[in-house]
């Protein structure tokens, strides 16, 4: 098999991984092809944490990592589901939550091949782990060891507290802001806009439009309570992560 900078996986890897989807419709743009791509290896990337066990925050970090990833390189020069398995196996070890490539590689298998018995270990299981751990080598060399991530969930549960605190606790209780605001988060996480805005205000934004979709009132004062919690956000920061973030469900919502 040829280095890690060749286009990646080889032939004899490619059976394991899926047939590439290039578009949602006819005649979109590379840069449209693309996002969706990347849109649908981030939600494969999730659903295989989810079915390893991984906690929030290492799926949050591989997910992360691939993005950074892309803004390096030219998309159509590696596959994008063997970066995302090296991703995963990456994320596990920079958040202490390690992952066998082996169960890395027999559950993306299953999510490919539904019903399908685990991988064999033979040449071909062999050669895909070895895209794998080589892929992991290439992602390091181009986010130049930086693989250090500061995620927007500590910010969005102190957050949360703060403003549980000043509603009334029936009211808090009826309404999912708490549920709805981490949904948002983990979906930020489809798109480069987690890479795009920064930590606090991501936090900020999801909590933002938690509370005004199920109309929960806070107290009046001199300030916002966003500008309370986060001093260094603007309106203009909010309505950039939400815009964002509906673009994505936009998208998704085309790709059905």
């Amino acid at each position: 098999m040829e280095g890690p900078s060749s286009r990646a996986p080889a032939a004899k890897d490619r059976a394991l991984l899926p047939a590439r989807r290039d578009s949602c419709g006819d005649g979109e743009s590379d840069s449209a092809r693309d996002i969706k791509t990347h849109f649908r290896v981030c939600r494969f990337i999730m659903d295989t944490g989810v079915k390893l066990g991984m906690r929030s925050v290492p799926v949050a970090t591989a997910c992360v990592l691939y993005h950074r990833f892309f803004e390096h390189v030219n998309m159509h020069s590696y596959e994008p589901y063997l970066v995302a398995m090296s991703c995963v196996y990456l994320a596990g070890k920079v958040e202490e939550q390690h992952m066998r490539t082996r169960d890395i590689i027999n559950v993306s298998h299953r999510y490919f091949n539904s019903g399908s018995a685990p991988l064999e270990c033979d040449k071909e299981f062999w050669d895909l782990r070895d895209s794998v751990v080589q892929c992991e080598l290439l992602i390091l060399r181009q986010l130049n060891f930086h693989v250090s991530i500061e995620h927007p969930h500590k910010y969005l549960l102190h957050y949360l507290f703060s403003v549980k605190s000043l509603v009334n606790r029936h009211a808090w209780s009826r309404t999912p802001v708490a549920e709805t605001s981490w949904a948002l988060l983990r979906d930020c996480y489809h798109g480069a806009m987690c890479i795009r805005h920064i930590p606090q205000h991501i936090a900020i934004a999801t909590l933002y439009l938690a509370i005004n979709s199920y109309g929960v009132e806070l107290p009046a004062g001199e300030k916002e309570w966003w500008q309370v919690l986060c001093e260094d956000v603007t309106q203009a920061d909010i309505d950039a992560v939400i815009s964002d973030l509906l673009q994505l469900y936009d998208m998704e919502a085309k790709c059905i």
